[in-house]
């Protein structure tokens, strides 16, 4: 297996799906995580995508991660409500988050949805899309699974590289996707990193002394940088509150880092909204002039050297495309990890 390597999407997903049902998860739910772990894959988060598998094996096996949760109400309103993910995997979790902050957007025009004692839920992109084919505009907020970010001009992990995202559909253009932590890296590009052997960019990380950190080893040694700044750190803190504090998850010394601590629930905070073009114009109206927006950007005036200006979203959905076609990068580290799970769970390994 080289470097180089791709393997089709339905196989891969049939395997990650067969390796939650034996970890315990009951078949329709290990083949609903398997097909978004899939799809942030396709769409080249391949820090949040099949790479996280076995920690999500290692959690549910360590119970770490209920495998069969009663996700419920606590909270219903006509227009917000605040689900308990019963410390299910989150990406069961945030599916039924979004789908309900999408009904009520139908009916009031706005839909906000918080959940608590959720897990990880893979890339905030999966989400955020998903009021798109409903002609609204998603908005998505999460409390990161451990804490990488000190606040600005402090020396201790209090934040993590909490996402956010935004998804705003357009006519003939593609939607505008933007998925980003508050972080200049997302801490899965440093495991990343440290898999394939390579060195960190300097300003991705600095060590407790305040210098640059570039082995992706020592990751535990040092915390991310922020992007901005104190901006980012301020924007860490602001999501922290609307997704972890409002749905009385873990915020700052009570989130559990979620691949030391394995056997723990972790009481993930996230929030997802769906709110409806219809509401304020015709939806047809509003995508043009997103197009129109777009077509501007696109076509303004370059800085030497600078071939294209690209719009948030416009790279994955290349990726996306030609992963479809050809198939999704398996570098060997995570080929040999996805083996060695299917030695762990005793099943099939991938052909």
């Amino acid at each position: 297996m080289t470097e180089e390597a791709r393997f089709p999407a339905a196989p891969l997903g049939d395997f990650v799906a067969r390796a939650f049902i034996a970890a315990g998860l009951p078949q329709r739910d290990a083949q609903a995580v398997a097909g978004l772990m899939v799809e942030a894959d396709l769409r080249g988060s391949d820090t949040h995508g099949v790479i996280r598998l076995p920690l999500y094996v290692r959690r549910l096996r360590a119970g770490g991660i209920n495998a069969k949760p009663n996700i419920r109400l606590i909270s219903n309103r006509a227009s917000v409500a605040l689900l308990d993910g019963d410390n299910g995997m989150g990406h069961l979790v945030m599916r039924r988050a979004a789908e309900l902050a999408i009904e009520k957007a139908k009916t009031t025009g706005i839909g906000w949805v918080g959940a608590r004692m959720s897990n990880h839920a893979g890339p905030a992109a999966l989400y955020v899309t998903m009021p798109l084919a409903h002609d609204m505009i998603g908005l998505y907020f999460a409390v990161g699974s451990n804490n990488h970010l000190p606040p600005w001009g402090g020396s201790e992990g209090l934040l993590g590289t909490n996402p956010m995202a935004v998804a705003v559909p357009a006519l003939e253009e593609l939607p505008i996707v933007l998925d980003m932590a508050p972080t200049v890296a997302a801490y899965g590009k440093v495991r990343l990193k440290a898999q394939r052997g390579e060195a960190m960019p300097v300003g991705w990380m600095i060590d407790r002394q305040g210098k640059p950190l570039t082995d992706p080893k020592r990751a535990d040694e040092g915390h991310l940088l922020p992007i901005g700044d104190y901006k980012g750190y301020g924007l860490s803190l602001i999501i922290a509150l609307l997704a972890g504090a409002l749905n009385r998850a873990a915020v700052g010394r009570e989130v559990i880092d979620f691949v030391k601590e394995t056997g723990k629930a972790t009481n993930t905070g996230q929030a997802v909204m769906a709110l409806s073009i219809e509401a304020f114009m015709p939806p047809a109206e509003f995508k043009k002039a997103v197009d129109g927006f777009i077509r501007d950007i696109r076509h303004s005036q370059r800085l030497p050297g600078v071939e294209h200006i690209w719009l948030p979203g416009e790279q994955s959905h290349a990726k996306n495309l030609d992963r479809r076609a050809h198939g999704i990068p398996m570098p060997k580290a995570l080929r040999e990890s996805l083996d060695a799970v299917a030695r762990e769970l005793k099943i099939a390994a991938l052909p």
